[in-house]
């Protein structure tokens, strides 16, 4: 056969062997195969509503809340390095790529040769090399398959981080105005201590009580005073990790928060969908999901390792006194390199077998991630349910203990009961206050908690380029 027939055969040939993949072809496991429940043990099974989860922490109808939980996604450093992991991994993508592609380079050259008689010549050239490994096998594929899947994974990482980040946010709001209503609590139980303590030191005075009234009075008050700097810290706290997931240094950035406001109110007949929602709603289980897919991949990468390689380089040059006969002559070469791994100690070999332990790996790795979000959705529904019926009961024993509270302090003041009986009124209502304004906060961290099982606060991703 002529040498003008057998390069072209020759590329053909490599064309069709590199139609073929040499390892497993990926296919994502069936809801079925998966063995998923078919429904929450709550009973709340209804569809999900995709568009109020994407922004659910609107639905706690506080501006405030809406303004820190934007700006948070806007700049947070978290989701600042989460999304340049994502370029990191996109680039990778296109270097993946580039490897199944020929690498071309050029040079030039220009010179003068000067000779003992004075006389002097010119020389030009300039040339064009190509090299390209062929993807005989598939190896280059399933390296840009990973690639690939390895970006998907990445960009729900960084979904992953977005909620966490909003979630977290929400938490510290919600601890925020908990504290200020704790501390709001223990300052107007001060002011009527404080009008106790005035009352039973005159009846002290005035031979109607022993100096026992007047010293418990004393140190009721004294307690209750002594509460009032934990609950500024807790405040300050607050405010501090607020201003750091929004970007901004602690301190005077914060200070629009620092005026009192009500516990945001949760809403209520939240559809939790089915347990098959969290395989697309859960970026962490996309995520494992993608992960399983690369390491899949990756054992085709090690197979394609153990077959014959084929490279080919070509070049075109031309060289000339002057630079009008550059183009007068050109030459150009091809060659074809086919090359075999004999023996390397099993190296090759067991890179295969150990990247089918990485895909085990990653599979249990994804069974594991979905049971997880199970579990999580599971206890954040019964945090709800038994958020709402504490609070519910803690409401009646509240007013209860208020009305008790009014009761003791004119039966005291009258002399008609001692101050025993009022102390320990008085420290019913406390504790009856600050537990029912924690169980309003514990009714909006349950909804909270149950936004974030569901994988709530990222789905926006996807049009606003962020997911692209």
């Amino acid at each position: 056969m002529s040498v003008r027939y057998r390069y072209p055969i020759l590329l053909l040939a490599s064309a069709s062997l590199a139609g073929c993949s040499v390892g497993p072809d990926y296919r994502p496991a069936t809801v079925s195969e998966l063995a998923l429940p078919s429904g929450y043990s709550d009973g709340r099974n209804a569809a999900l509503d995709e568009a109020g989860l994407a922004s659910w922490w609107t639905r706690f109808d506080d501006p405030m809340l809406d303004r820190l939980v934007e700006r948070a996604i806007a700049v947070n450093l978290d989701v600042a390095q989460a999304e340049a992991r994502l370029r990191q991994a996109r680039e990778a993508s296109v270097q993946a790529g580039a490897d199944l592609l020929p690498t071309v380079s050029a040079s030039g050259r220009a010179g003068r040769n000067v000779v003992i008689d004075g006389q002097d010549s010119s020389s030009y050239s300039l040339g064009l090399d190509a090299d390209w490994q062929v993807d005989l096998f598939g190896g280059g594929r399933r390296a840009l398959e990973a690639a690939r899947a390895d970006e998907a994974a990445t960009r729900y990482d960084l979904a992953g981080v977005r909620i966490a980040i909003i979630a977290e946010l929400v938490t510290n709001y919600v601890q925020l105005r908990l504290a200020q209503q704790q501390l709001a609590i223990a300052e107007e139980t001060v002011r009527y201590q404080r009008d106790n303590y005035d009352i039973a030191r005159w009846r002290v005075q005035a031979g109607l009580a022993s100096s026992l009234d007047e010293q418990q009075a004393r140190t009721q008050l004294a307690q209750t005073e002594a509460s009032i700097p934990e609950f500024r810290t807790s405040i300050r706290g607050a405010l501090n990790r607020i201003a750091v997931l929004t970007a901004e240094a602690p301190g005077t950035a914060t200070a629009t928060l620092e005026p009192a406001a009500p516990i945001p109110t949760p809403p209520t007949g939240i559809a939790a969908g089915f347990p098959a929602d969290t395989l697309r709603q859960r970026p962490d289980v996309r995520a494992a999901e993608r992960s399983l897919a690369a390491a899949t991949a990756r054992i085709g990468v090690a197979q394609a390792q153990l077959l014959p390689s084929l490279g080919l380089t070509g070049s075109l040059g031309t060289s000339a006194l002057t630079t009008r006969g550059l183009f007068d002559t050109i030459t150009g070469s091809l060659f074809a390199g086919l090359s075999q791994i004999l023996f390397d100690g099993g190296a090759r070999a067991s890179q295969v077998r150990a990247q089918r332990a990485a895909a085990d790996g990653a599979f249990a790795a994804y069974r594991q991630t979905i049971l997880v979000s199970l579990e999580d959705v599971e206890n954040a529904l019964v945090a709800a349910s038994s958020a709402d019926e504490r609070s519910a009961q803690l409401a009646i024993a509240r007013e209860a203990a208020n009305n008790s509270a009014i009761l003791a302090r004119l039966q005291y003041q009258s002399g008609l009961t001692d101050f025993q009986t009022l102390s320990s009124v008085e420290t019913s209502l406390l504790s009856s206050s600050n537990s029912l304004a924690s169980s309003r906060a514990a009714q909006a961290l349950a909804i909270v908690q149950l936004y974030n099982a569901l994988g709530g606060g990222w789905q926006s991703m996807e049009t606003n380029g962020t997911g692209g």
